[in-house]
């Protein structure tokens, strides 16, 4: 099973179905076909676990796509809602239930991070040259780009900036003779210069988020806000489109428009939304905002459960990543032979160990999901797998952090259900207003 979702991983990722002079050579659809490889294992395996509030959320939300086309009068457009989403859904959950094991977990985290490496060292190939060895030239002359889901500098971007975290923590594990380290930093490397060399000012934004927060947990917030100063100052002087920045340009006009007029269309619509991907049926141009997007297409409802699904990652990882306490029978009593105590010292030390790794992690994949949630606030991205596959990391994650520390508090979707509509709506007011400000200021 595991090779299995590795594979399909790698096809998310890599992508050569998609590669201009390969398409005609895929007879068969690989992705769907590893997926499905992936699911059928798992059927088999004993471990089914259902208890993260994420479950019932994202199913809840599925339902919503597809009521949301019925409620506009179009039941076609549920039927193929079903072969758009329904592989989403699948993927979160085999990833979620299959990464039953940390090891599992930092090795998924190192095929997102190497793939992503992959794609950064095409982009540098077209920036040296003009053209990848996928055949795709430079966007815009200047931006590099990739295939498929990642034909786009923004969407590229996003995808760096997701995982710089996790190379970043990968070369702090050492081992190898330093050899892995300077690997792993070489990588994180290469990620930083691919989201140079995609130019996107959202995913410029991201990193600096990821940075000030990291800096934050490190140093507190006055040196998080120093260094983030230093950093934005850094950019701003740099040859980028980050220094164009301003609400008078003309892409962040367009953009602002852009969310205006989905911010319309919820109006319009405030119970299910136009529909999914039906955004532009409305509006020539996209939403430039996944939140936006969810808000005009899906209606409140949808907009609710697509947030309360991304807040409680965040929630896991923030608890996760906290400092780490006492465990709870560090204070038991202590066994009456020298033997029995020192083996119970070593468990004790292993068993903090254990944890303090697992903190780690969760820090990393807390960042990931802040450089990824930054960049989507640019783009319209509210359905892509890589959001999934995040938060099915970090559903394994908590799964595996509260088998060693079961005071880690267990979420219910249940418990929290009449506290997300306040949410949902606080939010869409909250987007109305940001909106309505910035096209008065522009």
């Amino acid at each position: 099973m595991f090779v299995a979702m590795m594979l399909y991983l790698l096809l998310v990722l890599i992508r050569p179905q998609d590669y201009p002079a390969l398409v005609d050579s895929f007879g068969l659809p690989l992705q769907p076909i590893m997926l499905i490889i992936a699911a059928v294992f798992w059927l088999f395996s004993p471990r089914k676990q259902f208890d993260a509030p994420q479950y019932p959320v994202l199913l809840l939300f599925f339902c919503v796509l597809l009521v949301s086309h019925v409620f506009n009068g179009w039941i076609g457009g549920a039927v193929e809602q079903v072969g758009k989403f329904a592989p989403v859904v699948l993927a979160f959950v085999v990833f979620a239930n299959g990464l039953d094991r940390r090891s599992r977990i930092l090795k998924i985290m190192a095929v997102f991070a190497l793939c992503a490496a992959v794609l950064a060292a095409h982009g540098i190939e077209q920036r040296q040259i003009g053209v990848g060895c996928t055949g795709i030239e430079l966007s815009q002359g200047t931006r590099i780009q990739y295939v498929g889901i990642f034909n786009d500098p923004n969407d590229l971007g996003m995808l760096f900036v997701a995982c710089i975290p996790m190379a970043a923590y990968l070369s702090s594990r050492g081992g190898l003779m330093g050899l892995r380290r300077l690997f792993w930093l070489a990588v994180t490397g290469v990620l930083v210069y691919g989201v140079y060399l995609t130019d996107s000012r959202g995913s410029l934004l991201a990193l600096l988020a990821i940075m000030g927060v990291y800096i934050w947990q490190r140093r507190g917030v006055f040196v998080a806000g120093v260094l983030g100063s230093m950093a934005v100052a850094v950019l701003l002087a740099l040859p980028s489109r980050f220094s164009e920045i301003d609400a008078e340009e003309a892409s962040a006009h367009g953009r602002i428009e852009s969310w205006y007029e989905g911010l319309q269309m919820f109006r319009g619509h405030p119970i299910f939304g136009v529909g999914p991907n039906m955004y532009t049926e409305y509006n020539p141009l996209t939403a430039h905002n996944s939140f936006v997007l969810i808000l005009a297409e899906t209606g409140i409802i949808g907009f609710t459960l697509w947030l309360a699904f991304i807040i409680y990652c965040f929630r896991m990882m923030w608890v996760g990543s906290r400092p780490l306490g006492e465990l709870a029978w560090e204070s038991s009593a202590t066994p009456e032979g020298d033997g029995d105590a020192e083996a119970s010292l070593a468990e004790l030390d292993a068993l903090e160990a254990g944890i303090a790794e697992g903190r780690a992690i969760a820090l990393t994949l807390l960042l990931s999901l802040i450089g990824f949630c930054v960049s989507a606030f640019f783009l319209s991205r509210s359905y892509v797998i890589i959001l999934y596959l995040l938060a099915a990391l970090v559903v394994a994650q908590y799964t595996d952090m509260r088998q060693d520390d079961p005071d880690l508090p267990r979420f219910s979707f249940a418990d929290d259900a009449l506290l997300w509509p306040v949410i949902g709506v606080g939010a869409a007011i909250g987007l109305y207003i940001t909106v309505k400000v910035l096209l008065v200021v522009q």
